[in-house]
């Protein structure tokens, strides 16, 4: 096991060499070590002379135990929020728009519909491609920007 420490610490050191030939800084409160496994000992590690700080999860990574549960909640989330903002900001509300837009602003996995674009698309807004010309005329309001 202390092999492994020596070789993590030695790569923080390499790390922190390359910093300094390249007139660079970590900004040390961003810098943490997130240890994985159970029973894992936890060793302490040091970058430009100072400890760094242990974290039990870290935004888009992992947590300790290998869960991507609660990242998962976090990108639903933003997906989310970003389909609210789009159809609040919106002057168009066809579905064809909603959905290029959303897919623009939010990767989704092809096929995958949200449920709230499935609620838009069943307003009676009509297929995708069926514009003003074909009865919606609410679709696209004449000079509205889209967003």
């Amino acid at each position: 096991m202390l092999e492994g420490r020596d070789n993590i610490q030695r790569d923080f050191d390499r790390v922190e060499r390359w910093a300094h030939a390249n007139l660079m800084k970590f900004n040390q409160a961003k810098c943490k070590v997130l240890h994985l496994g159970r029973g894992n000992p936890k060793h302490k590690y040091r970058l430009d002379g100072e400890w760094i700080e242990n974290s039990p999860e870290e935004k888009v990574l992992v947590d300790e135990k290998l869960n991507r549960s609660w990242q998962c909640a976090l990108v639903a989330q933003k997906a989310n929020h970003m389909l609210g903002y789009t159809k609040r900001n919106m002057a168009s509300r066809s579905r064809e728009v909603i959905l290029f837009l959303y897919s623009a602003l939010v990767e989704t996995p092809p096929g995958v519909l949200h449920p709230a674009l499935e609620s838009s698309a069943k307003e009676g807004h009509g297929p995708i491609g069926a514009g003003p010309e074909e009865g919606h005329e609410d679709d696209q309001r004449a000079g509205a920007p889209l967003l």
